[in-house]
């Protein structure tokens, strides 16, 4: 795919769904008694992974478009699938289901392709120890199998800031005899939660000393209902950056989620100068949403590193990000980042070494990086694989020197497969 320089991104433009909450939606519809409507629903390769996958442990969705009809079974109406539950490239899904299945009464092996095989899943089969759940993987990667057995309700404070492994263990919660609590000393995306309490699970949430404690009850049942999904902040991201660096844009995106949890990039634009509005806010299926208006042209910078508590707010934003310090008069670094390291590919490497291959100074550490400011040059991008990396390589040639090209483009099919003709319609 070659991308050549833009003047600016005009226009509105209708973003595809939430990848986040359209996994939840296809997992949680399928375990609540009833018939669920979920509009909006992400078509991209991780959530139709999800989606198949509840599928072969006998759920009835029929899909149309972007709406899935799920007809779901109840908590104990799933049944044993004849074969390995493939989960694609998708963390979220094989992180997730493993807790929902952990109390199951019987035995299921998750399987992925080559990268998702080299991601950790001890992170999540370490703290479901104390449920009694019965997991076996090789050097704490896929396959996995779980034997699913009566859970007893546990205590568990989290010590990775990880939405994947919290909403795995309120899973696991559902299904464990007593009130399980999850203590989150760091907070992630609280989709799970929300998405919890909108089928009628019986949860609370309470903040002690810093840390939030969230309680299910493990006889929580849940009740069918309809889920609209918002358009996902982490798509709208690359846009905003595209508009941002290119004076003279105006664009405008509708009904994208404004989770408190997933706007850091927001407050960041708009910390760097740029002016970012929200027109008609409003709550969706339990999820806050807005339209987002946003001017070309950077203005004065008030932050410079990006560290500490944000860092989880923004972790998928973070490839972005580093592109969009490029044209930031001081740069910009980011810290305590360890967990790009084990996400689709290791994205400060990926990072690093892009912004290089486009001539921007950078300097690599364990946790993050620094990028400093400059043009950058057309040059020809590898994606490893990663769809984030691919799009916002691709928004940093909209502003490069030069034609860029991006090897492995096909990426984006995992969370934005329309990227490239979205960008194209927008760009003057």
């Amino acid at each position: 795919m070659k991308i050549t320089p833009a003047n600016a991104l005009c226009g509105r433009l209708v973003l595809p769904g939430d990848k986040s909450i359209s996994h939840r939606a296809a997992m949680l519809a399928s375990i609540a008694n009833g018939s669920s409507r979920i509009t909006n629903f992400l078509t991209a390769e991780d959530c139709l992974s999800t989606l198949g996958c509840m599928q072969q442990l006998g759920a009835k969705a029929t899909r149309t478009g972007t709406t899935v009809e799920i007809a779901g079974v109840g908590k104990y109406g799933l049944t044993p699938s004849s074969t390995p539950l493939d989960c694609g490239n998708s963390g979220t899904t094989a992180r997730l289901i493993t807790g929902l299945l952990a109390g199951q009464r019987f035995e299921t092996t998750l399987i992925g392709d080559d990268s998702l095989s080299k991601r950790p899943m001890d992170r999540v089969m370490r703290p479901l120890k104390p449920f009694g759940a019965e997991i076996q993987a090789t050097d704490g990667k896929l396959p996995v199998t779980i034997s699913g057995t009566p859970l007893k309700a546990a205590n568990v404070t989290l010590d990775v800031a990880s939405a994947q492994v919290k909403s795995c263990l309120l899973l696991a919660g559902l299904y464990a005899e007593g009130r399980t609590t999850v203590v989150e000393p760091v907070q992630t995306r609280d989709h799970t939660e929300r998405m919890l309490e909108w089928l009628g699970a019986d949860i609370s949430i309470e903040v002690r000393h810093n840390a939030r404690h969230i309680t299910v009850d493990g006889n929580s049942e849940l009740t069918a209902r309809d889920i609209s999904v918002p358009a996902d902040i982490s798509s709208a991201a690359f846009l905003l950056v595209a508009a941002a660096c290119l004076e003279g844009s105006h664009l405008v995106l509708p009904s994208v989620g404004l989770n408190p949890t997933r706007k850091g990039v927001l407050d960041i634009l708009k910390r760097c100068g740029v002016q970012v509005g929200i027109d008609n806010e409003r709550e969706v299926s339990g999820e806050p949403v807005g339209d987002l208006i946003i001017e070309g042209g950077i203005g004065r910078q008030e932050l410079s590193l990006l560290a500490g508590p944000i860092i989880p707010n923004i972790i998928d934003e973070i490839p972005i990000l580093a592109v969009f310090g490029t044209q930031l008069p001081n740069g910009i670094e980011i810290r305590d980042a360890h967990e790009l390291r084990v996400k689709e590919t290791d994205r400060i490497r990926a990072v690093v070494e892009d912004l290089r291959r486009m001539e921007i100074k950078v300097d690599e550490f364990d946790d993050g990086f620094r990028v400093y400011p400059g043009q950058p040059k057309g040059a020809s991008i590898e994606t490893f694989g990663d769809h984030r990396i691919a799009m916002a390589f691709a928004v940093a040639g909209l502003f490069a020197d030069g034609e860029t090209t991006i090897e492995g483009h096909e990426a984006c099919e995992i969370s934005f497969p329309s990227f490239f003709d979205a960008l194209k319609s927008v760009v003057t």
